[in-house]
């Protein structure tokens, strides 16, 4: 069904550094300080376990805090778990799996209420009810916010005070996780990593846990313009690969059809685009070209509130026939009062940049914005790695299938959290030693980063075709040729985004169709002969392997 990969580098199964120099060992790793990762070491705590949070700059430095949008789950009397299932499905064109979502939907709304009771204060009426509000996809008002488009700065506050509150919680602290520590069995039993400020630059230690679990967020840096923040470089995804575990759909990367657009955006780097909540469509702003005529009526009967492949998609047509770097988002009818007390977050960001949205349009461009896939878990959030789990964006249960529906993702982290903590404590296994794998561990340079995001924004962002990809893979590939003289944080990185980069080539290149947010300009039509999943694994020899699972 595949056809043949296009050329792309050999991968480390080990990153290059020095062996731990110290351990401290936990009954359960969280790797990640984002909803995912919070939400699960509570409910691990609840569980009577010890847990270890490593998150890699400060706690509230992840993508949780950027998020806009809300939190979607059916709270109207009027709306039903089917219908909430029905759009998601729909968003996913055909590639969702239903017990995944029939989960996540049903087991939603009482996940949502533990986290107004653990401290999350949403946006509510004078009677006290919660505000309901509609996003793209969506046809009915499910989802909640908190400070209009503030949602996940409030949900990493209430967090980040619950797992303070627990002196069991052991948070470490501007540490970047390096490989997946397994045993003689190939049991998961803990991580390395280096923190900052401990010992030399290149100083590692480690943590053994019975069970580790990933929560590490995207990959946004892959490209070169993202809405993720700059720690967002696929960590979690690159190490499950290195220990053998199994990726799926990391072809689907959602591109948010409405970033801010600025003009060092054209430069490579390390940049978070500021997000224009599609919430800010949801309550009637307008995409205009530059003749400023509406460009998404006629296209989808949702027009502006499509699904966000449909809308990024048309944004990047008129993009291309026209030439222009950008559109434009009109708000100027939603008047002063709405959008500085609804959506004070970006007011802020536009004003800052040069931009009012009260009097003026905002320059919009579609950014890579969150990966539909990851490492493969089943419904418990268990890997094909015995002890490893997976959470939240680094992980793909089934939920998104080709396309994230709007203000899932943070309802996906609280369910399949509380999932996964139900599983690890039903039974731990005893703590292992690990045993390091005679396999060749390098690293690329640091320098390769930059081009790397180029060639990817270039060659596999929202348009495609065989020649892209096989261009970005030679790119790619020439960049793993080097090797790092000095193994260090901004060369592990990079090292994480080649092996990211890697895996999403083979699979954007296998699959010759254009479905939800993967548009191949070659195969320009879904494929109902491509309604399956392209599984991804790095062999022993560091060889990308892929298996194709029709559905």
């Amino acid at each position: 069904m595949t056809s043949p990969p296009p050329r792309l580098p050999v991968l480390p199964r080990r990153l290059g550094a020095a062996p731990p120099s110290w351990t401290e060992t936990t009954d359960v790793c969280v790797i990640g300080s984002g909803i995912a990762g919070l939400t699960t070491a509570l409910h691990l705590r609840e569980a009577g376990l010890h847990v270890t949070v490593v998150t890699k700059v400060d706690i509230d430095d992840g993508s949780t805090r950027w998020a806009q949008g809300g939190i979607a789950a059916v709270l109207d009397p009027d709306d039903t778990p089917a219908a909430h299932a029905h759009d998601t499905e729909l968003a996913g064109v055909g590639l969702c799996d239903p017990k995944a979502v029939s989960v996540m939907v049903t087991e939603g709304p009482d996940r949502l209420r533990e986290l107004i009771h653990t401290g999350a204060r949403f946006d509510r009426h004078p009677d006290g009810a919660l505000m309901l509000t509609r996003e793209g996809g969506h046809r009915a008002r499910r989802i909640v916010h908190a400070g209009g488009d503030a949602t996940g700065a409030e949900v990493q506050r209430a967090l980040h005070a619950a797992v303070h509150r627990d002196p069991w919680i052991r948070v470490i602290d501007h540490a970047l996780v390096l490989d997946l520590l397994t045993d003689a069995d190939g049991r998961t039993c803990g991580v390395s990593l280096h923190v900052l400020g401990e010992g030399t630059e290149d100083g590692v230690g480690g943590v053994l846990a019975r069970a580790v679990v990933l929560a590490t967020g995207g990959m946004g840096q892959i490209f070169a313009s993202t809405t993720n923040p700059a720690v967002s470089t696929g960590d979690g995804v690159a190490a499950a690969l290195r220990a053998g575990a199994v990726v799926t759909d990391i072809e689907f990367v959602q591109f948010h059809p409405t970033a801010l657009y600025l003009p060092h955006a054209d430069r490579a780097g390390r940049d978070r685009q500021p997000l224009i909540s599609e919430a800010l469509r949801g309550e009637g702003a307008h995409l205009v070209d530059d003749a400023g005529d509406r460009f998404m009526t006629g296209v989808h009967e949702l027009a502006e509130l499509a699904p966000r492949d449909v809308v990024a998609k048309g944004a990047t047509r008129v993009m291309r026939r026209t030439g222009a770097s950008h559109v434009w988002l009109d708000a100027r009818h939603l008047g002063r009062e709405m959008l500085e007390n609804r959506f004070p977050t970006i007011v802020a960001a536009c004003r800052a940049a040069g931009v009012d949205p009260v009097t003026g349009l905002i320059p919009v461009a579609p950014a890579a914005h969150y990966a539909s896939g990851g490492v493969r878990t089943d419904l418990s959030g268990r890997t094909s790695v015995p002890g490893l789990y997976a959470c939240g964006e680094v992980a793909c249960t089934g939920v998104h299938g080709a396309n994230r529906l709007a203000s899932n993702s943070l309802l996906e982290a609280l369910v399949f959290a509380r999932r996964i903590a139900a599983d690890i404590s039903a039974g731990l296994p005893k703590q292992t030693e690990p045993v390091i794998p005679a396999t060749d561990a390098w690293t690329v340079p640091e320098s390769a980063r930059e081009p790397l995001q180029r060639a990817m924004s270039e060659g596999a962002g929202v348009l495609r075709s065989a020649a892209s990809l096989e261009a970005a893979a030679d790119t790619v590939t020439t960049l793993a040729s080097g090797r790092a003289e000095r193994s260090r944080t901004a060369a592990w990185e990079a090292t994480n985004l080649v092996t990211i980069a890697s895996a999403l080539l083979a699979g954007a290149h296998a699959r010759r169709e254009t479905r939800g947010c993967h548009w191949r300009e070659d195969f320009p039509d879904a494929d109902p002969g491509w309604r399956g999943h392209l599984a991804v694994a790095v062999g022993p020899d560091g060889v990308l392997t892929r298996e194709w699972e029709r559905l």
